[in-house]
């Protein structure tokens, strides 16, 4: 194997081992990250995780590496069949042995506070005037576009549902796994609490393989999308059709925007001039943004 022997892998691979090791020595528990200068120093550890992974996931020893850790070296055959996949001798798996990777739950653990550092970030600076805000993270970057590259999509987690399903009947075991591997994803955070209602709203054992289980959330979700989008229109008194134009165009591009006068035209009768119009208008808009995040990707018809 080449892998960590070239000098460029070898760079990243040191990087890697020390980074993984000062976040499991300063930041052993995510749970605990709450100051600001903590989450600070977190973010800035934990993109440097990224992008040293982000190297090293072009080379095969490196996935190796990470396959090792699901291997039980008890079962002589998978062994075996894993030094066959690998071109790997008994010194090579001696070595490989000798490198501790974190788990790929504490991976998810990390990425669910990063992702958490973000958008806590976020609202405290849609919170503050900029001129009087405290907080200063311009020597931060997020890592968002390697998150997006590793992004886990919907069906893996359907599917990881089923799987689990059949494992353990447990569903607050099952529900605690799922939020987990949500809060690591980027692209599907907005989505917990539709994910959780459809595993508490519904019998996984009459589900038979992997494809029902995905039809069985896309058929519940349009329902509650309806639902939801019905209730979002009589609650803030909107015109409901110009409501569900503006609502389903949103939902074709995936994010809702206040631009033009789409979203002007789904708000009740109010004189611009009224000094509760902006506010009214802001509400409807945050409303509709999430309702958009929510079930963007999801099909059917409001």
């Amino acid at each position: 194997m080449e892998g960590f022997t070239d000098i460029t892998t070898g760079v990243a691979r040191r990087g890697y081992l020390e980074v993984v090791a000062e976040l499991q020595s300063r930041f052993p528990n995510p749970d605990d990250i709450v100051l600001e200068k903590d989450k600070k120093d977190f973010a800035k550890l934990f993109g440097e995780y990224l992008r040293v992974e982000n190297i090293l996931q072009n080379y095969d020893e490196f996935a190796g590496l990470k396959a090792l850790q699901s291997i039980d070296m008890d079962d002589v055959q998978a062994v075996e069949a894993f030094k066959e996949k690998f071109y790997l001798n008994d010194d090579d798996l001696a070595a490989m042995q000798n490198i501790k990777l974190p788990s790929e739950r504490t991976i998810q653990d990390y990425r669910s506070t990063y992702n958490d550092t973000r958008e806590w970030l976020r609202r405290e600076k849609a919170a503050n005037d900029k001129e009087s805000a405290n907080i200063d993270w311009d020597d931060v970057v997020f890592e968002v576009d390697l998150l997006k590259s590793q992004e886990i999509n919907l069906d893996y987690i359907l599917e990881l549902i089923f799987e689990h399903n059949k494992k353990n009947k447990s569903k607050a075991h099952l529900i605690e796994e799922v939020r987990r591997l949500i809060r690591a994803s980027l692209g599907n955070r907005a989505k917990e609490g539709l994910i959780v209602d459809f595993i508490n709203q519904t019998n996984l054992d009459d589900i038979n393989d992997k494809a029902s289980i995905i039809d069985a959330f896309f058929s519940f979700a349009q329902t509650e999308q309806k639902c939801e989008a019905e209730e979002l229109i009589r609650s803030e008194s909107l015109n409901e059709g110009a409501a569900k134009r503006y609502i389903t165009a949103s939902l074709k591009r995936e994010y809702a925007s206040e631009n033009g006068t789409e979203l002007n035209s789904t708000l009740p009768k109010m004189s611009p001039l009224n000094p509760q119009y902006k506010t009214k208008k802001q509400s409807v808009f945050q409303k509709i943004a999430d309702f958009v995040e929510k079930y963007k990707g999801v099909g059917g018809q409001i």
